[in-house]
């Protein structure tokens, strides 16, 4: 059980009533404390406030009456979370447990520090093969690493936050498929409610940058013992010097340093969450009923048939194809460039110099060149300052050089219009 939950704090309820009940206050009752409720229906159905966009509810239950002839659905309850029922319980409350999504967790209570984790986890060429992408990262970029928690400036805040939300945006493009994050109405309550719990210290902002870019941005949630991992993104740009893991090992190093117990992976399954955790748990959604009531009891185990349900199609991969099916429909129509980069080395074309123009690779104009330039930097283990690209005006704009003291070679840039499918 945990004490203070972020989740159930007045900045985020408050916040989430404004967003998502139009302002209107919420319900609270004598038998379930520290939990406030909307109620979406005009049935006698409450649900808890912050929906499905927590990463872990706690309650605590008292023998009080004022359950009697309703419904209480509480999203997002981690099994791990041991939360007791009531002892003794005489009354009709009863309770429902439908398991949901997979939660991913490290107890970092079980090492003393980073290295004997890694150790612990990961074989030796893997742990090799982190300290080298790391190395290599630090090798080619001016890198820094940054946790926004307490006083922070709120222009540096807007601006990580916009960096933020282009990443993430870049991300599921390239992977042709929606976000809920990036829903407009989720995006701006979690921009609002960032930065205020920021500043209480239940929440923060871990940031990557190269030089003064953001580059991998996590937002986390603090209790007192448990730092929630709520959504993470990296530039794919950098894909080559796994910039996500070595995201995960400087968030561990402050974690370690700090006064935490868990690290929370959060709900969903991805590969990495399975490797890098040593605790898997279900997320379960609670419905607590009136064993008494007709009502409550059709409305109970109508809500755990409708979720299981879901569970099914969501283990038959429906909600990716879903997701996949709403990228395709929100792009229909629109035809873009896509534009293919092969590399022709060096040797194969003659020029002279005056043939080179210098550019700025890092202009939007040329993004397009960014992650075989990133490439090109991890493979010759150069820093960013000794690069340098030049475009071909002579012979034809589409070929571009690249070259540091240690290598140089040629590039094609060539464009494809395509309908996204």
């Amino acid at each position: 059980m945990i004490n203070q939950n972020p989740f159930l704090s007045k900045t985020f309820t408050n916040i989430w009533l404004k967003h998502f009940n139009f302002g209107k206050p919420p319900y609270t009752f004598n038998f379930i404390k520290k939990l406030a409720f909307f109620k979406p229906f005009k049935l006698p159905l409450y649900v808890n406030v912050g929906r499905n966009l927590t990463k872990g509810m706690s309650y605590t239950l008292e023998n009080h009456l004022d359950y009697k002839r309703k419904t209480f659905l509480i999203y997002d309850v981690p099994e791990y979370f041991n939360l007791p029922f009531l002892e003794d319980n005489t009354t009709s409350l009863k309770l429902k447990k439908i398991k949901q999504y997979p939660g991913y967790s490290i107890n970092i209570d079980n090492y003393n520090n980073l290295d004997e984790f890694l150790k612990t986890t990961f074989s030796k060429s893997s742990n090799q093969k982190l300290r080298r992408y790391l190395r290599r990262l630090e090798l080619c970029f001016d890198i820094s690493y940054k946790m926004l928690i307490g006083p922070t400036d709120k222009a540096e805040y807007d601006r990580v936050f916009n960096h933020f939300h282009s990443l993430l945006t870049k991300r599921f493009n390239d992977k042709k498929t929606t976000n809920n994050n990036l829903n407009p109405e989720e995006w701006n309550f979690y921009k609002e409610v960032a930065y205020p719990l920021i500043l209480e210290k239940k929440a923060g902002l871990h940031v990557v940058y190269n030089g003064n870019t953001p580059i991998c941005v996590r937002l986390l949630y603090f209790s007192e013992s448990i730092i929630f991992d709520a959504i993470t993104v990296f530039d794919i740009d950098y894909t080559k010097f796994h910039i996500g893991k070595i995201s995960i090992m400087k968030m561990l190093e402050w974690s370690f340093n700090s006064d935490y117990s868990y690290f929370d992976f959060s709900k969903g399954y991805f590969d990495y969450k399975e490797s890098w955790s040593d605790l898997k748990y279900n997320f379960e959604y609670h419905i607590l009923y009136d064993s008494k009531s007709i009502t409550s009891i059709v409305i109970a185990t109508t809500l755990s048939r409708y979720f299981k349900i879901k569970q099914f199609l969501r283990d038959k991969d429906f909600n990716k194809k879903l997701h996949n099916l709403n990228f395709i429909l929100k792009s229909k129509n629109i035809n873009t460039q896509k534009p293919i980069i092969q590399e022709i080395g060096s040797k194969n074309i003659e020029y002279t110099n005056d043939m080179l123009v210098k550019i700025d690779f890092l202009d939007l104009e040329y993004s397009f060149l960014r992650k075989f330039v990133f490439d090109f930097l991890f493979l010759n283990s150069e820093h960013i300052k000794n690069l340098s690209v030049y475009k071909f005006e002579k012979i034809n704009q589409n070929y571009f050089l690249i070259e540091c003291p240690k290598k140089q070679t040629i590039v094609y840039q060539q464009k494809q219009t395509c309908k996204i499918v």
